[in-house]
């Protein structure tokens, strides 16, 4: 789409093509506080998520995403599937959010979020901080922080004495 405008007062001509929208990114010092509340909790063994670019996308820009996130903890240690560790789900020891409805969301327009949801588990605390690393690390507005940290293409397992990153083979 060809635009009258300019930039740093520099006019620009041509043919602009939009690349995807980002969510406002965050620096690393607002991630730490949100990953130590669950590194401090005995209780999690660890945790991981997957990250990529897609390679294709039927014909959508391929753009950087994170995914998957998982938590095992001391109750999980026999699952081995992560799958079924993942955070945004019901989760087997953590628990889960049932009920609510999707109500437009005045705070990010054109999108929704759930209201009138319960908890449902056997520690509501030790899930809410689960989802809020869960949402900061899927999120959005710390792919360029994960991005930097850990590599596209990566799978990331974050234990308490360190984290392995591993090439993610994906389509």
């Amino acid at each position: 789409m060809t635009t009258a405008r300019n930039f740093l007062g520099i006019p620009v001509e041509g043919d602009i093509t939009r690349g995807a929208d980002r969510e406002k990114q965050r620096p690393l010092e607002e991630f730490q506080p949100i990953l130590q509340a669950v590194l401090d909790d005995p209780t999690i063994v660890e945790f991981g998520w997957r990250q990529a670019t897609p390679y294709f996308n039927d014909g959508e820009p391929c753009t950087f995403s994170v995914y998957g996130t998982w938590m095992r903890t001391d109750a999980d240690r026999e699952v081995e599937d992560e799958y079924e560790l993942e955070v945004g789900y019901s989760h087997p020891s953590l628990g889960q959010m049932t009920g609510g409805e999707w109500v437009d969301d005045p705070d990010r327009p054109g999108r929704k979020k759930k209201v009138g949801e319960r908890y449902e588990g056997p520690d509501q605390q030790r899930y809410e901080r689960a989802r809020a690393l869960d949402r900061a690390i899927e999120g959005g507005e710390f792919h360029d922080v994960l991005l930097d940290a850990f590599g596209d293409h990566a799978t990331v397992t974050v234990r308490r004495d360190g984290i392995q990153v591993e090439f993610y083979e994906h389509d």
